[in-house]
């Protein structure tokens, strides 16, 4: 004798097995790419709202990097560890090629002008020949110019690209690391107030390392 089907005595229509599968696989299958989009787009918006210029360099407060570069074609004076001690200095990485540098340049042109700090250049992947033409044209802030050609002696300073300038104290520990452009607001508010504050005027603002 047959037992009657519960949900066909209730008057709901039983859904055989195969079909539910095909059901199961259909809202996979629609719903899936679906979830996928949206957490794509929520990571998205979380990325926008961290600022990777905020992100912490572990070399903050550790010794340079120990490097040796050859000046830069048309200069004489190249740039080594040794050069970043005994005075507080910075270390501007710049290009060329680099557009967001020729927007920063007037700020270190002032910087030089004013006899703030002296500013080496570290040259990340320049053709021979270019970065001379190019601070030749635009003028040039440098005290020391080191050419690295390959990008070896950024990459142990951590450079995720150009411009990034660093702020170095008078024992050759790197202080702060400025993730792109200088602008004047940045130079005024933090890197300027740092320097004084290494140099141990006790009137300077202080100012939080990232």
């Amino acid at each position: 004798m047959a037992v009657p089907d519960t949900a066909a005595a209730d008057g709901a229509q039983a859904v055989p097995a195969p079909d539910r599968a095909r059901r199961g696989w259909f809202r996979l299958l629609f719903f899936g790419p679906a979830a996928l989009f949206i957490g794509l787009l929520v990571a998205f918006a979380l990325g926008l709202e961290h600022d990777p210029k905020l992100v912490p360099s572990p070399f903050i407060g550790k010794p340079a990097p120990d490097f040796s570069l050859p000046p830069v074609k048309g200069r004489s004076l190249g740039l080594a560890a040794g050069d970043l001690r005994d005075e507080v200095s910075l270390v501007n990485v710049f290009a060329s090629w680099c557009v967001a540098c020729r927007d920063e340049h007037p700020v270190l042109m002032r910087m030089k002008a004013d006899g703030t700090v002296p500013i080496h250049g570290l040259d990340y992947k320049d053709k021979l020949g270019d970065a001379a033409h190019w601070l030749d044209t635009m003028g040039d802030p440098y005290t020391r110019t080191g050419a690295d050609l390959d990008g070896r002696v950024a990459i142990d300073w951590g450079v995720y690209g150009v411009p990034e300038t660093f702020v170095v104290d008078a024992q050759g520990r790197i202080a702060f690391k400025q993730v792109g452009p200088i602008t004047p607001e940045i130079l005024d508010g933090t890197i300027l107030p740092l320097i004084s504050r290494l140099r141990g005027d006790p009137s300077a603002a202080s100012v939080v390392d990232h």
